[in-house]
């Protein structure tokens, strides 16, 4: 099929690229120029496992092309994907001013040579797919003058599910495809667009190997505010069950409890399963948090107060700062230390920066007076250049960000921090504090080699 796909950002860009791999036509459209250039050489602008060969091998089979022209990209497309940023608001609700901008130029260029499905895949507000629909209504009329006919095109909802630092994988292998239309003929445009990902017919690329057992996905239709509140409801439990596992940690420290062996043994029981149960400093990244908010915005425009969202967002904040307190306690008076943090990006596998908890500490310590070092092996130039005017040193590996600390705080538990030896670390720092955000390390370990270890929940 030919496909358009607005937006080439992590979602956009993995979307295109993955149904271009598949035998698909695929025209992104984007105004970053820099972007552009990038993604024409080839290069990939975010850090994601499996990407560049992909960007690669489509690039030179020309079965993926970008353009800031959409007009363009709507001519031939039979599927058009908008996937585009929804940045959350100050009031929590999600700002759609890139969704209207896409939906006026699909209007624009819309004709009646074809039918199409213009599919919301960015995470959209409930209802979106109404608005989506006047817009594309709006941007037709400007040019025509009257109404497009209704049988031209459909508004459907088809949330991903992509986690950063799998996406790849997540696209081509995920666990299940959900639809969401108002008419039947849409279903089945989808259905054929996903069809070798469904029937998993294709060649698994070498680097991002399929799943053992897998030869199928489960498919679900459904309405479409049906499928844009599944997206909503899956990130909340999924946030919910880490700001869980974080309450029950707080207390584990009270009581004397290990909060891993906690929750290994309710993971034990199928009803609750082991995953999005590891305590820590929290969650971050672009989906939690924003998705979150948008939930309980809605919720309360609807006259309903969701007391356990909000606490699960309450609950993450504290996280946060519970690793300033310790800091404070450990090193008092806190003003002119010198602190190494390790891992900007929020989670390992990404050089993505949003919401990161890493970056919530540092602003705590620099508005502190502390002394910061950073070390993170794909997100330190991205920290460098969304935060200049931040007075922090830069070290290229762990041991060489640790050196003359007083403190260290484990933020990201990338490969490289994992595999440091406890004694070297202590050898090379002025004053031996290691706050494990991740749980990475033994306890016994670290106070063996002289640390004054602080972990989550143990």
């Amino acid at each position: 099929m030919n496909v358009a796909v607005f937006g080439a950002g992590y979602v956009g860009l993995v979307t295109g690229a993955v149904l271009a791999d598949l035998g698909h036509q695929v025209m992104l459209v984007e105004v970053d120029q820099d972007k552009i250039a990038q993604i024409r050489d080839g290069i990939p602008p975010i850090y994601e496992a499996g990407l560049a060969p992909l960007l690669r091998r489509v690039r030179d089979r020309a079965a993926l092309e970008i353009t800031d022209q959409p007009l363009v990209a709507v001519a031939e497309a039979e599927v058009v994907f908008i996937a585009v940023g929804t940045p959350p608001l100050p009031n929590g609700d999600a700002d759609l001013r890139y969704v209207k901008a896409a939906a006026l130029a699909i209007g624009r260029g819309l004709d009646g040579h074809h039918r199409r499905v213009i599919v919301n895949k960015a995470t959209v507000p409930i209802g979106s797919a109404n608005l989506v629909e006047v817009w594309i209504a709006d941007g037709y009329r400007e040019v025509h003058g009257e109404e497009p006919p209704a049988a031209w095109y459909t508004v459907a909802s088809n949330p991903e599910f992509l986690r950063e630092g799998s996406a790849v994988a997540d696209t081509l292998y995920p666990d299940r495809i959900v639809l969401g239309a108002d008419v039947p003929w849409a279903f089945t445009v989808l259905r054929e667009l996903y069809r070798p990902i469904i029937e998993q017919s294709f060649e698994a690329p070498l680097e991002t190997p399929r799943p053992r057992g897998l030869t199928q996905v489960p498919v679900m239709e459904t309405g479409r505010v049906s499928a844009e509140m599944i997206k909503y409801a899956a990130n909340a439990f999924l946030a919910t069950k880490i700001s869980f596992a974080n309450e029950i940690a707080n207390i584990c420290e009270r009581v004397g409890a290990d909060v891993g062996e906690v929750m290994y043994g309710i993971g034990l029981d199928s009803r609750i399963g082991t995953r999005f149960l590891q305590a820590g400093v929290g969650w971050g990244g672009s989906c939690f948090g924003k998705d979150l908010s948008a939930l309980v915005f809605t919720s309360r425009e609807y006259g309903y107060v969701p007391e356990i969202l909000e606490a699960t967002a309450a609950v993450n904040a504290r996280q946060r700062q519970r690793v300033v307190s310790l800091l404070q306690e450990e090193l008092k008076p806190i003003h002119g230390r010198r602190v190494t943090i390790w891992g900007l990006a929020f989670k390992p596998g990404t050089d993505d920066l949003r919401d990161a908890p890493a970056l919530t500490v540092i602003e705590a310590l620099l508005r502190l007076g502390v002394r910061v070092t950073a070390y993170d092996p794909v997100a330190a130039e991205n920290c460098r250049r969304q935060h200049p005017d931040w007075p922090l040193t830069y070290a290229p590996d762990p041991l060489a960000a640790a050196e003359g600390a007083e403190a260290v705080v484990l933020m990201t538990e990338w490969p490289q921090v994992r595999e440091v030896d406890l004694e070297r670390l202590a050898a090379v720092m002025r004053r031996p504090v290691l706050i494990d955000g991740r749980n990475v390390f033994d306890p016994a370990a670290a106070r063996r080699a002289g640390f004054a270890y602080h972990s989550i929940g143990r």
